[in-house]
């Protein structure tokens, strides 16, 4: 039996790499998907794709650090499909730089996106998974969540606290059948790097993507963990490239 057909699934920062990959791998299993991101164009031809090779997809544009829209994202998953089965907190940003640059607005960006938009995500599913007694939240991280290094301070900060994030929300709600899992890419070939500003910082993660994944490895993996049976729970995956050292 393929456990992913079916379910309902809200996926953000679906409009390229990591999430659009996602979004086909489950929509080819079977799942009904919800798909938010800030390009609505993308979303858009992602839905067409989707749809032309048999899937179901809704979409809206959503930026995750804005709470009022993804309750709103919330919403339109329950008006149209009924239920919430699982959430993917996929979108992310990393614009890496040293400290002393001091690029404020990039530290203030990457918080809002990468650790509220998690939470604004987990708070709009969560009542109603409460309420049936059932759900899955995946949270996308990284292995620079388990990691430091220089001119990571603030991205792998954020990564740290989707993790503690995760962990506490599995605590709080396992007596409740919500399931968590951590999702921990390492070097993946997508869109991340061009939100770098520093040109040395960039010079050296695009030398790295020689190694690099393809998106469509993470989706797997949270495939994967979706398809377990309602009493497993994978709580955390660390997907790297063979090569990688770090």
């Amino acid at each position: 039996m393929n456990a992913v057909q079916g379910k309902v699934v809200i996926l953000t920062g679906a409009s390229s790499g990591i999430g659009e990959a996602t979004a086909r791998v489950l929509a080819r299993s079977g799942a009904q998907m919800v798909l938010a991101a800030r390009r609505g164009e993308r979303l858009k031809q992602l839905q067409s794709a989707i749809e032309q090779e048999g899937g179901t997809a809704v979409y809206q544009v959503t930026d995750v650090s804005v709470q009022s829209q993804m309750e709103e994202l919330a919403r339109l998953a329950l008006d149209t499909y009924g239920q919430i089965d699982v959430l993917v907190n996929n979108a992310g940003i990393m614009p890496l730089s040293y400290l002393h640059e001091k690029k404020i607005k990039e530290w203030d960006r990457m918080i809002d996106v990468n650790v509220k938009g998690v939470l604004y995500g987990i708070g709009a599913v969560l009542p109603h998974m409460r309420e049936r007694r059932q759900g899955h939240v995946i949270n996308v991280a990284s292995v620079t969540g388990h990691i430091v290094r220089k001119t990571w301070a603030v991205y792998s900060g954020t990564k740290f606290a989707v993790r503690a994030i995760t962990e506490a929300l599995r605590q709080e709600e396992a007596h409740n059948n919500i399931r968590t899992t951590i999702i921990c890419p390492g070097g993946v070939d997508t869109e991340l790097v061009h939100t770098i500003t520093n040109e040395e910082v960039k010079r050296d993660i695009e030398a790295s993507m020689d190694i690099a994944l393809t998106p469509e490895a993470i989706a797997h993996a949270i495939a994967y963990a979706i398809s377990q049976p309602p009493q497993t729970a994978v709580n955390e995956i660390i997907v790297r490239p063979t090569r990688q050292e770090l």
